[in-house]
């Protein structure tokens, strides 16, 4: 990641636009390069409920059991 960013650093020092990579690379405006990682989102739960709102309370609020064992 920090190799690809070298071309666009080195492009925008030669224009006087940057004197510190880290701060280039660290800048806000520059998160298009990937270089800093962004903070991962949280797991959400799937909800599979075709009605969700009406089964909050149901036994079957996350899978249906329609084949059961007897």
């Amino acid at each position: 990641m920090i190799y690809r960013g070298l071309y666009h650093f080195t492009m925008a020092h030669q224009k006087g636009k940057a004197t510190d990579p880290v701060k280039y690379f660290a800048d806000p405006q520059n998160r298009d390069l990937g270089i800093i990682k962004q903070k991962r989102k949280p797991n959400v739960k799937l909800i599979v409920a075709p009605f969700p709102d009406l089964q909050r309370g149901s036994d079957q609020f996350f899978f249906h059991n329609s084949l059961k064992a007897s």
